[in-house]
C-alpha cells in the first residue's frame, strides 16, 4: 500500500522515511513519558533508595522506598527501558548506577537534574494554554503557570550556580570579585527563589545582595529560603519589575537566566546602568546559545527552545510589545541590546556546560 500526500498531484511519499520519522515521534513520546517516570522516581524516594548502586529487586526497592510492589515493578520496567537503570534478567534484580545516581538522586552533585523534573510538569501543564495563546498574542505570564515551574526552575539552575557562581563566574569579572569580598552591593534582577542571592551572600559575607522579582510568591520563598540559609542578615527581596529596579551605587547588577524571559530587555538594561555606582558592571548570565538557528540544533538547543516557546517567550510576551529575545537569543542579540541601552564596553568573560557569561560597562 503506497501513501500520498494530501495535496494537489498526490505524489507518492517515501515510506521508508515515513515510518523512519513515525519511529522517531514514538520515541520522542516515550521519552516524554520517561521523564513523568523520572519525576515520580524522584518524589516517591525511588531513586534515593536506589542511591547505593547495589541491585535490588522490585519487592526490595518497595520495601526500602515505602511504596507499593506493583507501582514500583512496572516503574522499574520502564526505567530499565530508558537505560536509566540496569537490569539482571538472570536474578531479577535492577541496579542504578553510581554514575546515574550523581544525576538522579543526589542533590548535591553538579549534574544533578531530578528535582528539576517539577519544571517538567509545570510546562507541560502550560501547553494549553499557550496554545490558546498562538492566536491571541497576549502572552502567557510567569504567575499564571503550574507552581511547579517555579521550584523545578530552582532545582535545574541550583547545581550550576553552587557550582560556579563564586568561583569562576565572578572572578571572571574585572574586580568583581575584590570588590565584593571588601564589601560591594549587588542586585540580583529576577532572583527567583533566591538560589543565585543566597550563593552570593554565602559567599562574599560582607557584601549585601538585594533579590527582586517580579513574582511576589518566588519572592517569598527567596526570604524563606536565605532565613533556612543564615544569609537573611546579608540579603533582602522585593517584588518589583526589572525596569524599575530600586535603588543605585551597586556595584554588580546580575540577570542569571532572567534577561531573555523580560518583555522589555532594553528597558531593564538602561536601569540597570542607571543605578550601577562608580566602576559597577552588569553580569549576564545566559543560555549558552549560538547566534543562528542552525548552531542550536541540538538535544540542548531542542530543550531550551520548547522551555522557551512555553515559558520565556510566552512570558515576554505578556509583558509588552517589545521584542522578546527567548531563551536561545545567542551571543550577538544579548550584544545588540546590551549597546541599546548604553553598555559600551562587553566582553565574554565565562562559559559553563548550559550557560555563558557576559560582562557589561557602560
Amino acid at each position: 500500500m503506497s501513501i500520498e500526500t494530501v495535496g494537489t498531484g498526490h505524489t507518492p511519499l517515501d515510506e521508508s522515511k515515513v515510518e523512519a520519522f513515525a519511529g522517531q515521534v514514538i520515541s520522542d513520546i516515550g521519552t516524554v513519558l520517561a521523564g513523568a517516570t523520572v519525576y515520580i522516581g524522584h518524589h516517591a524516594g525511588l531513586y534515593t533508595a536506589m542511591a547505593d548502586g547495589l541491585p535490588v529487586d522490585p519487592h526490595e526497592l518497595a520495601e526500602r522506598a515505602g511504596a507499593h510492589p506493583r507501582y514500583v515493578r512496572e516503574w522499574l520496567g520502564a526505567q530499565a527501558a530508558s537505560g536509566y537503570v540496569e537490569y539482571d534478567p538472570q536474578r531479577g534484580a535492577y541496579r542504578l548506577p553510581l554514575e546515574h545516581a550523581a544525576v538522579l538522586a543526589e542533590p548535591s552533585s553538579p549534574a544533578y537534574l531530578s528535582g528539576a523534573t517539577d519544571a517538567m510538569a509545570g510546562i507541560w501543564a502550560a501547553a494549553g494554554p499557550v496554545a490558546d495563546d498562538f492566536t491571541a498574542g497576549e502572552g502567557v505570564p510567569w504567575h499564571a503557570h503550574d507552581a511547579r515551574l517555579f521550584s523545578g526552575t530552582e532545582e535545574l539552575f541550583r547545581p550550576g550556580y553552587e557550582t560556579f557562581l563564586a568561583t569562576e563566574w565572578i572572578p571572571s569579572l574585572d574586580g568583581a570579585e575584590a570588590r565584593l569580598r571588601a564589601g560591594g552591593r549587588v542586585a540580583d534582577v529576577g532572583c527567583g527563589h533566591g538560589v543565585s542571592t543566597v550563593e552570593m551572600a554565602k559567599a562574599f559575607p560582607a557584601s549585601r545582595v538585594h533579590g527582586f522579582d517580579a513574582h511576589d510568591a518566588s519572592v517569598a520563598t527567596a526570604r524563606e529560603r536565605a532565613a533556612t540559609a543564615g544569609v537573611a542578615d546579608r540579603t533582602t527581596f522585593e517584588t518589583v519589575l526589572a525596569t524599575e529596579l530600586p535603588g543605585d551605587g551597586y556595584d554588580l547588577v546580575c540577570f542569571f537566566d532572567a534577561l531573555h524571559d523580560m518583555g522589555d530587555p532594553v528597558g531593564a538594561l538602561v536601569r540597570a546602568r542607571e543605578a550601577l555606582g562608580p566602576d559597577g558592571a552588569v553580569m549576564l548570565i545566559e543560555p549558552l546559545a549560538g547566534d543562528r538557528v542552525e548552531e542550536n540544533l541540538t538535544p540542548v538547543g531542542r530543550l531550551f527552545y520548547a522551555a522557551s516557546t512555553l515559558v520565556c517567550t510566552a512570558n515576554g510576551i505578556a509583558q509588552g510589545n517589545h521584542p522578546v529575545l527567548g531563551a536561545q537569543a545567542g551571543e550577538q542579540a544579548l550584544r545588540d541590546v546590551l549597546a541599546q541601552a548604553g553598555f559600551t564596553r562587553v566582553r565574554r568573560t565565562a562559559d559553563a556546560p548550559v550557560n555563558m557569561v557576559l560582562e557589561a560597562r557602560p
